[in-house]
C-alpha cells in the first residue's frame, strides 16, 4: 500500500496511476514512466506490443536505467516482474525508493537512512513526548509525524491539543494534513501501525522521506524560492494569462455559438409590429450586446500575443490553447457571426418591406371589398323583384332604361371585382398570414358577382319578354279601339234609327221604311261577326296577359268602349229590331186601312162632287 501510494505520488505528475503494484508494472510501460518522472531523464522509447517479449524488453530497459545509476539489482530479473512476482516487484520498488528518495539525503556528513533519521531527530527534538530512534516504533503514536509538520508549518497543526494516548487520531491527523496541504499522499494506515507491534520500517522510511523532500533544507528551499520567485511570478502570470485566455475564449465562443442560431433564424412573423420588435432586438444586439464582445475579442488577441511574447522571452514553449479555442477558431466563428448578422439584417428589412406591402395590399383589399359590398347591398332583391308584372308598356320601357343603366354600372364594377381577386391572389403568393379570411371574403364576393350577373341577365330577358308581350297587347288594344269606335257609333246610330219616331201618310212611305228596315236587318249578321271579331281582339289581349302572368292595369288606353258596352248596346239593338218590326207592321196595316178608306172616299167624291158643284153654281 505504501509503495503503491509513493509510486502514484510521482505517476500522477504524468497524468496516470497504478491500482495493483504487482500487475500494473508487468508490461514495463508505467515502470519506465515512473523512472522518467523521478529522475527527470528520458528513457529509451518503449515497445508498444502486447507480446511477452515486448514486456520483457521494456522492463529490461527500466532495470538497465536503474543499474546505470549505480544500483546493484540482486536476484531481480525482468521475467519475474513480467510474471507479476509480488516479492520481486516490491523489492525493485524499494530499491528505486532507496536510490531516488533516500540515498541523496545528507545531514551533517551522514547520508541515506542515517541521514534521514538524524534529520528527523533534529526537527522533532523540541517536542515533548517525541523521541525518534528508529523508523518503526518511534512513530507508532503519531506525534513524530505531527511534530515534523508543525516544525515547518505550525499553522497546520495544533500540536498542544494532541494526546499521546490517542495514536489513531494523531496518525490520521498527520496523514490528512500532509495529503491536503503538503501534497504528500497517504501511504500508511493508522490502524495497521497501531495494531502492529513493529511497523514496517521500509514503509515508514518511504513515507518519512516524502516529508524530508517536502521540508528539508528550509533555508535552502527559501533561498531557492527567492531565486525562483520571479520565475514563479512570471509563470503564475503566464498561467493567469492562459487561464484568462481559455475562459475568455470559451465564453466568447459560447456567445458566438449561442448568437449565430438566433441570427440564422428566418422564421417570419405575422405582423409588422412583431418584425419591428425583432429589428429593435437586432439593433439592441448591435448597440448593446456586440460592442463588449468586440472588445473581448480584441483583448483576447492582445492577451494571446502578450503571452506568447513572455513565453518566448522566458525560453518557454509557446502556449497552445485547447482544441477549438485557437485564435483562428475564434476568427472563423466571428466571421460566421458577421455573415449571419449581415444576412439577418437584410432578411429583416426585406421581411418588413414584405409585411408593409402585405398590410398595404390587405388594407386595399378591405377597402375595395367594403366599397363593393356596400354597392351590392340590396341589388339581389332589386333584381329579383317582379315589378314588371303589373307595369304598363311605358313603365316597362322605363324599367328597361333603368336596367340598362344598372347594367352599365355593373360592367363598371367588373374592374373592381377583378382587382379584388388579383389582390387576394397576390396576398396568397406573398404568404399573407390571414389569407384564409381574405380568400373566404373574395370567394363570397365572386360568388355574389356571379349571382348578380345571372340575375341581371334573367331580369333583362324578363323585361324584354314583357315588353314584347305588352307591345303585342298594346297593338291589340289599338286594333280593338280602331274597330270598336266605329262599331260603337254604328250601334248608337242604329239604336237612334230603331227608336226614331216616324210619321207616314201613305202606304208607299211605310213600305219604304219597311224596305229600309229589312235592309238594316240584313246587315246584322255581318255586324255580329264584327262584334265577335272586336271581342276576340280583347280576349286575345287578355289571354296573352293571363298566360304570361301580366296584370293589366285599368281599361284599354285607346278607348273607353269596353266589351261590356259593346255587348250591352248589341243586346239593345237586338231588342229594338223586333220592336221596330212590330211598329212598322202596325203602321203598314194602318196605312193599308187608310188607303182603303181613301179609295172609298175618292169614288164617292166623284159622284157627290158634281152635285155640290151644281148646287153651288
Amino acid at each position: 500500500q505504501t509503495f503503491t501510494a509513493w509510486c502514484n505520488s510521482h505517476l500522477r505528475k504524468a497524468g496516470t496511476q497504478i491500482e495493483n503494484i504487482d500487475e500494473d508494472f508487468r508490461d514495463g510501460l508505467k515502470l519506465m514512466l515512473l523512472l522518467e518522472v523521478i529522475s527527470g531523464e528520458r528513457l529509451p522509447k518503449p515497445e508498444r506490443g502486447k507480446m511477452r517479449v515486448h514486456k520483457i524488453n521494456n522492463v529490461n530497459k527500466a532495470l538497465d536505467f536503474i543499474a546505470s545509476k549505480g544500483v546493484k539489482l540482486v536476484s531481480i530479473g525482468a521475467e519475474e516482474i513480467v510474471d507479476g512476482n509480488a516479492k520481486m516487484t516490491l523489492g525493485m520498488i524499494w530499491t528505486i525508493i532507496l536510490r531516488f528518495a533516500i540515498q541523496d539525503i545528507s545531514v551533517e556528513e551522514t547520508s541515506a537512512k542515517e541521514g534521514l533519521l538524524l534529520w528527523c531527530q533534529r526537527k522533532t527534538a523540541p517536542y515533548k513526548n517525541v523521541n525518534v530512534q528508529n523508523f518503526h516504533i518511534s512513530w507508532k503514536d503519531g506525534l513524530a509525524f505531527n511534530a515534523l509538520i508543525h516544525r515547518h508549518r505550525p499553522e497546520l497543526i495544533e500540536y498542544d491539543k494532541l494526546r499521546k494516548d490517542d495514536p489513531v487520531t494523531n496518525l490520521n491527523n498527520a496523514f490528512e494534513v500532509a495529503e491536503k496541504y503538503l501534497d504528500i499522499p497517504k501511504m500508511l494506515d493508522a490502524e495497521d501501525i497501531v495494531n502492529t507491534a513493529r511497523p514496517d520500517e521500509k514503509a515508514i522510511m518511504t513515507y518519512v522521506s516524502s516529508f524530508y523532500h517536502a521540508f528539508s533544507g528550509a533555508q535552502k528551499a527559501e533561498t531557492a524560492a527567492n531565486r525562483i520567485c520571479k520565475v514563479l511570478a512570471v509563470n503564475q502570470e503566464n498561467e493567469h494569462l492562459m487561464e484568462d485566455y481559455e475562459k475568455l475564449a470559451s465564453d466568447l465562443l459560447e456567445w458566438i455559438k449561442r448568437t449565430i442560431p438566433w441570427l440564422e433564424d428566418r422564421s417570419p412573423q405575422k405582423t409588422i409590429q412583431e418584425m419591428q420588435q425583432k429589428l429593435e432586438d437586432f439593433r439592441d444586439y448591435r448597440r448593446v450586446h456586440k460592442p463588449p464582445k468586440v472588445q473581448e475579442k480584441c483583448q483576447l488577441e492582445i492577451n494571446f500575443n502578450t503571452l506568447q511574447t513572455k513565453l518566448r522571452l522566458s525560453n518557454r514553449p509557446a502556449f497552445m490553447p485547447s482544441e477549438g479555442r485557437m485564435v483562428s477558431d475564434i476568427n472563423n466563428g466571428w466571421q460566421h457571426l458577421e455573415q449571419a448578422e449581415k444576412g439577418y439584417e437584410e432578411w429583416l428589412l426585406n421581411e418588413i418591406r414584405r409585411l408593409e406591402r402585405l398590410d398595404h395590399l390587405a388594407e386595399k383589399f378591405r377597402q375595395k371589398a367594403s366599397i363593393h359590398e356596400a354597392w351590392t347591398e340590396g341589388k339581389e332583391a332589386m333584381l329579383k323583384q317582379k315589378d314588371y308584372e303589373t307595369a304598363t308598356l311605358s313603365d316597362i320601357k322605363a324599367l328597361i332604361r333603368k336596367h340598362e343603366a344598372f347594367e352599365s354600372d355593373l360592367a363598371a364594377h367588373q374592374d373592381r371585382v377583378e382587382q379584388i381577386a388579383a389582390i387576394a391572389q397576390e396576398l396568397n403568393e406573398l404568404d399573407y398570414y390571414d389569407s384564409p379570411s381574405v380568400n373566404a371574403r373574395c370567394q363570397k364576393i365572386c360568388d355574389q358577382w356571379d349571382v348578380l350577373g345571372s340575375l341581371t341577365h334573367s331580369r333583362r330577358e324578363a323585361l324584354e319578354k314583357t315588353e314584347k308581350q305588352l307591345e303585342t297587347i298594346d297593338e291589340l288594344h289599338l286594333e280593338y279601339a280602331k274597330r270598336a269606335a266605329p262599331f260603337n257609333n254604328w250601334m248608337e246610330s242604329a239604336m237612334e234609327d230603331l227608336q226614331d219616331m216616324f210619321i207616314v201618310h201613305t202606304i208607299e212611305e211605310i213600305e219604304g221604311l219597311i224596305a229600309a228596315h229589312d235592309q238594316f236587318k240584313s246587315t246584322l249578321p255581318d255586324a255580329d261577326k264584327e262584334r265577335e271579331a272586336i271581342l276576340g281582339i280583347q280576349r286575345e289581349a287578355q289571354r296573352i296577359a293571363d298566360f304570361n302572368s301580366i296584370k293589366l292595369s285599368g281599361n284599354n288606353p285607346y278607348t273607353s268602349v269596353t266589351p261590356q258596352i259593346i255587348n250591352s248596346k248589341w243586346e239593345r239593338v237586338q231588342q229594338l229590331v223586333p220592336k221596330r218590326d212590330h211598329a212598322l207592321l202596325d203602321e203598314q196595316s194602318k196605312q193599308q186601312s187608310n188607303e182603303h178608306l181613301r179609295r172609298q172616299f175618292a169614288s164617292q167624291a166623284n159622284i157627290v162632287g158634281p152635285w155640290i158643284q151644281t148646287k153651288m153654281e
